[in-house]
């Protein structure tokens, strides 16, 4: 399930009226919670949390016009799905996450390498996916992204 639109304002706006209100908390706990340098930007046709062009001019490596993503949100057919890129890089950060998110969740951990997906919407941690997005900066992620990707 694509929620359509062509700016972050638009996403927001075309969220389904079941979901909305989780999604859009999701979004504003992640925009309070970005450190400096990361912004909410549409990336590859959904709602994105990047470092732009201005910070990292060479872009993503596998799609340059695109600024360097880091985290994203989408809302698909049986969940709302977070999107983290140092949880799939930072083998630490990954570790404490999954350590973490029992204690801000009844829910068992439906998660893939960068993704974790929220079936029970009234069970997404907000105060954790806060926490997990303090824990990189934008040197951090950049400094990560090279040493593991950009050939």
């Amino acid at each position: 399930m694509k929620t359509e639109g062509n700016t972050v304002e638009d996403i927001l706006s075309n969220i389904p009226a079941d979901r909305a209100e989780h999604f859009n908390k999701l979004h504003q706990v992640i925009v309070k919670n970005l450190p400096k340098g990361f912004e909410a930007a549409m990336s590859y046709g959904g709602l994105g949390y990047v470092v732009p062009h201005t910070i990292y001019p060479d872009g993503y490596h596998c799609k340059p016009s695109e600024p360097l993503p880091f985290a994203g949100i989408a809302s698909q057919k049986n969940s709302i799905n977070f999107y983290h890129m140092g949880i799939y890089a930072d083998p630490s950060l990954f570790e404490w996450f999954v350590a973490e998110y029992p204690k801000h969740s009844k829910q068992k951990l439906d998660m893939g390498k960068s993704c974790i997906r929220f079936k029970k919407l009234a069970e997404i941690p907000y105060d954790l996916i806060g926490e997990l997005m303090r824990k990189m900066s934008v040197k951090d992620w950049i400094n990560m992204y090279e040493s593991n990707y950009k050939k």
